[in-house]
């Protein structure tokens, strides 16, 4: 390869800005509309520029566009190749914008778009979540502290929890969406232009919500792939808690659940196994997305303003945090719509007499004992029990009555599903709560947020 060469590939962006080339044509056409609306240019050329334009689309989804490495970019490409279409003509295109306005905008119309795409995504796992807790509803697994059973809980609970993380990561989507639909055209290279441009005309040709106060600061800014790149580390996070229970409660070891073979891998030396490799894979993939987030914010915190060729180095990041984030959702979401529960296994595991040691507290405490008196004697309550090697639901009344005279033979009478059912607060696992919880969560899934 000749050093001329060389150089060029290292400049250039080609190999992957060419997927803005929707927003990047859209973006084009609108502002030429604008200059002949306010008469910077003639009609007539302002619809022979948006003919050539909506041509070069049409090239590029047909595969039909002849793409040029020497030209270094998308927004290259797409100009020399009117030039090609349309002659001289083309030339006014680029009347009162620059390349660092232009891409902005580009950047900002394909965030808008990947928002969009996430919030339908991470929709249709929480319909998948909600789903699986329905045709469970009874279904008791032990509540884990500390990997350590804890308390009794309903799956449908559980599956709740993650329901709800995945809200406010919509959520979280949305407030990025609001920064994210700022129109920069119209700010010039950094400093405005000399036209007399309509700028909430363009804004509302790509439907953006407003236009940008200050030229220098849109050129510059890239805030809203921070926040986007953010807003995804932590859907991320919440996706590789999901994958690693999936994981602990798809093994032998736990049994809660059977993945569906097509979310399973087999081992190339044994036989027998069933491996998890999808929700291992989202756990792998979590630093990565984190390593973009790390990364962009490098590149950000030493520029000056306002434009600096540093910014080419927004976009290979960001688009494979879209790619990963949307893949990983859509995965999980078909994941967990064709799972299985093992019921009679995960009721077993919340049937250990210990699971119920609080409960037992609570009960000293209907009885007038204080709660902190309470623990300390079911916890050497518990502790005569493995030096006997029982569970608690094994000891006689006696046992009871020689830490406490208040245990009385109604101590027999609790059991999981009193435990559960005590639970009867709100944001509780009470079969009561938990079937308003359901139905919350389908009033929250009907709602859509505004633009």
């Amino acid at each position: 390869m000749s050093q001329e060469k060389k150089i060029t590939k290292y400049t250039a962006s080609i190999h992957y800005d060419r997927r803005l080339y929707r927003q990047d044509v859209a973006g084009s056409i609108a502002h030429v509309r604008m200059l002949a609306k306010q008469g910077i240019i003639t009609d007539r050329e302002a619809e022979s520029i948006g003919m050539g334009l909506s041509s070069i689309r049409q090239e590029i989804e047909d595969g039909s566009f002849p793409w040029k490495d020497e030209l270094e970019d998308l927004h290259m490409n797409i100009e020399a190749r009117l030039f090609e279409k349309i002659g001289d003509v083309a030339g006014k295109l680029h009347t009162g914008r620059s390349r660092n306005d232009q891409v902005a905008t580009d950047m900002r119309l394909y965030c808008k778009e990947a928002i969009g795409d996430t919030q339908k995504n991470i929709k249709a796992l929480q319909s998948a979540l909600l789903a699986t807790a329905e045709v469970n509803p009874g279904v008791v697994i032990p509540g884990y502290t500390h990997l350590q059973r804890a308390q009794p809980v309903l799956l449908s609970h559980h599956l709740l929890a993650y329901f709800h993380m995945l809200q406010r990561d919509r959520e979280r989507f949305q407030d990025c969406l609001h920064r994210v639909n700022v129109l920069p055209l119209g700010s010039g290279a950094l400093a405005g232009v000399p036209y007399p441009i309509d700028r909430e005309f363009v804004a509302r040709e790509l439907g953006f919500g407003g236009i940008s106060k200050n030229s220098m600061d849109a050129v510059a800014d890239r805030d809203f792939l921070v926040e986007y790149h953010a807003a995804a580390a932590v859907c991320m996070m919440h996706l590789s808690r999901l994958a690693d229970e999936t994981v602990l409660w798809s093994s032998q070891e736990f049994g809660f659940i059977r993945l569906d073979d097509s979310y399973t891998t087999g081992s190339s030396i044994m036989p027998q196994k069933r491996n998890p490799d999808f929700a291992e894979l989202a756990r792998g993939k979590t630093g990565r997305v984190y390593g973009h987030l790390v990364g962009i914010l490098t590149l950000l915190k030493g520029l000056p303003l306002t434009y600096n060729r540093d910014l080419q180095e927004d976009k290979e990041g960001f688009f494979d945090t879209v790619d990963t984030l949307l893949s990983t959702l859509e995965v999980f979401a078909g994941m967990m719509s064709t799972l299985t529960v093992n019921v009679e296994r995960a009721r077993e595991a919340a049937r250990d007499s210990n699971i119920l040691a609080t409960d037992l507290a609570d009960y000293l405490v209907s009885k007038g004992e204080s709660f902190r008196s309470a623990h300390g004697i079911v916890a050497e309550l518990v502790r005569h029990a493995a030096s006997q090697g029982k569970g608690l639901a094994e000891l006689s009344l006696e046992d009871y009555k020689k830490l406490s005279p208040r245990f009385d033979e109604d101590i027999y009478a609790i059991s999981v599903e009193s435990s559960i059912a005590s639970r009867d607060v709100p944001g509780g696992t009470s079969p009561r709560r938990v079937e308003e919880a359901m139905k919350e969560a389908h009033r929250l899934l009907e709602w859509e947020f505004g633009g």
